[in-house]
């Protein structure tokens, strides 16, 4: 069963393993823009920290069980970024449990980090509930901004003039279980000419498009290629269940 979409949530195509008996408790349920949104806790088990879950309208989305892939996305973009550019800026297309954002407040090397996520309730989780875990020192820094959107709208957004803090290097994107796997019809947009040209609008020369994908789309890498970008490669994650993810790259010409 697929599940339903919020922005920037991993889904994952193979079922959460439970262990037997595994207490799970439910922190907090809200109504939102797009259905409702669930913080649920499962464990701890013995010798184990406990286990996040966030479930959108009843179907599950993520965990904090493992934040590999989340992690190797923006280390790709960060390789494919020209060598030796100062500080580039990269927006993180979706909050999620924070593991992206926590990895790119991590590294030194990126200059001002901008995460975009259209759940309300996903964010409160961050700033004051059991994701402050995982996103805390993140949301503590200077260079970090959230902002309350959606997506597709936010890179539509008429921009204010001058722009240096509307424009990035890079742009990661962890919104559906691939370009031909959207959980929303809505969200195709993001993938057609039109979305790519909004994403290709807000880089920089140099900048890089990445993309997670449960599976390699060569229909999708045309696309990028036919959007205007060049050294559009793919990259395999390895990961611990199933055929292993990918990060579709694209960087605009410099």
């Amino acid at each position: 069963m697929r599940p339903s979409n919020i922005n920037g949530l991993r889904r994952s195509p193979v079922p959460v393993p439970y262990v037997p008996n595994d207490p799970v408790t439910t922190l907090d349920r809200r109504d939102g823009p797009h259905g409702e949104v669930v913080l649920r806790r499962r464990g701890p088990a013995a010798g184990a920290p406990p286990v996040y879950e966030i479930i959108a309208n009843g179907c599950f989305l993520m965990d904090t069980s493992d934040g590999r892939s989340e992690r190797l996305l923006v280390d790709a973009a960060l390789r494919a970024l020209p060598a030796g550019r100062a500080e580039p800026a990269v927006l993180i297309g979706g909050l999620g449990v924070g593991f992206s954002l926590a990895h790119a407040a991590a590294e030194p090397r990126w200059g001002r980090i901008t995460v975009v996520e259209r759940e309300r309730a996903v964010i409160n989780w961050h700033r004051t509930g059991p994701l402050s875990a995982v996103s805390g020192a993140a949301l503590a820094d200077p260079r970090v901004r959230i902002e309350e959107a959606d997506l597709l709208a936010y890179l539509d957004a008429p921009l204010p003039a001058p722009t240096p803090d509307y424009d990035y290097d890079a742009i990661c994107l962890d919104i559906d279980n691939g370009p031909d796997w959207t959980v929303t019809e809505d969200n195709k947009g993001l993938y057609s000419p039109t979305g790519l040209a909004a994403c290709r609008a807000r880089l920089r020369p140099g900048g890089v498009l990445a993309v997670w994908s449960a599976q390699p789309s060569e229909r999708f890498e045309e696309a990028l290629r036919n959007a205007g970008f060049a050294g559009v490669t793919t990259e395999e994650i390895i990961v611990a269940r199933g055929v292993p993810d990918v990060v579709h790259l694209a960087v605009l010409a410099a």
